[in-house]
């Protein structure tokens, strides 16, 4: 049973999900661990979700803390390997960890560090949270897909994340073709979050017909075709799918990579378009168009 949790990043994400775990559970078994910068920060300026203020628990990476039952990771990609490190006295034997991470990578480098056998792979998506300084806003909460890296099975942890996620009114599915879903949303990523990077823009933008719209379907699609050289076999329905979630989102939300590009911070762009490029070279797979999307963030960055 998952009695204590220990959430690791207060980006969009970890916000959203942690204030909404802080108003279902005692407040000393959620933890948010972050080094003393961070937290001195967060309690001067406070922590802010539509409005209400965060009532959070941190502790630093130096802290005795008992392990805990689930392990959530919530930071940006290029934060990972400092976070796999910083949560060290929070995992045992019995620690179950999920990652929040975009992409297909996270699991894979955190299962180096602590077993895969640890990790129950996750996906959120659908939700529409944007934060600004230390404020997050959002309409959408959007759900977590759980599941197992192989099909067609439900192990022993996932139907404890699933049955903890329930308790606490997290909206959630479990999923039995966890890996297919996973690049699923990276193909979504790879599409919506580039292209309004680069455009500019905000959900509505990619709402109605448009060459970011054009630009953020035909990303997808290149995607599309390395998944049928990596035997996930990704379809044009499963682009059809996100056009319909993406209807659904607030038209003045962003996705995190635009939200990026505002702040001037370097974004995943590795995680996304240059995922894409590496596997169309192993595949020989020309993508042009997520070669042109690295080029012109790239460019946007190396103005910072």
């Amino acid at each position: 049973m998952i009695k204590k949790v220990s959430i690791i990043g207060l980006g969009a994400l970890g916000v959203l999900y942690a204030h909404h775990l802080s108003q279902k559970m005692p407040k000393q078994d959620l933890r948010i661990v972050a080094d003393q910068v961070r937290i001195g920060r967060y309690t001067k300026d406070e922590v802010y979700c539509n409005g209400l203020k965060c009532e959070f628990q941190y502790v630093t990476p130096e802290q005795n803390a008992e392990p805990a039952d689930l392990l959530i990771f919530a930071v940006k990609f290029n934060n990972l390997e400092e976070a796999i490190e910083a949560v060290r006295g929070h995992v045992d034997d019995n620690t179950i960890i999920i990652s929040l991470l975009n992409g297909i990578a996270s699991e894979e480098v955190i299962g180096q560090t602590y077993g895969l056998e640890k990790i129950v792979y996750c996906v959120a998506q659908g939700m529409d949270a944007v934060k600004v300084g230390n404020s997050l806003t959002y309409a959408n909460k959007g759900l977590l897909c759980i599941g197992d890296r192989e099909p067609n099975v439900v192990s022993h942890n996932t139907k404890s994340v699933d049955d903890f996620l329930a308790d606490m009114e997290v909206p959630h599915t479990v999923e039995t073709q966890m890996y297919r879903k996973l690049w699923n949303k990276f193909m979504a990523n790879v599409g919506i979050n580039q292209s309004l990077a680069v455009y500019g823009g905000k959900y509505k933008d990619v709402q109605q017909e448009g060459e970011a719209r054009d630009v953020m379907m035909a990303a997808m699609r290149e995607v599309i075709a390395l998944s049928e050289k990596e035997g996930i076999c990704l379809n044009e329905d499963d682009l059809q799918y996100w056009l319909r979630i993406i209807s659904q989102l607030s038209p003045e939300g962003k996705p995190s990579m635009r939200q990026d590009v505002e702040a001037q911070r370097f974004s995943e762009l590795e995680l996304f378009s240059g995922t894409v490029l590496k596997l169309g070279k192993k595949h020989d797979i020309q993508t042009p168009v997520n070669l042109m999307l690295y080029k012109k963030i790239k460019e946007i960055e190396n103005i910072y």
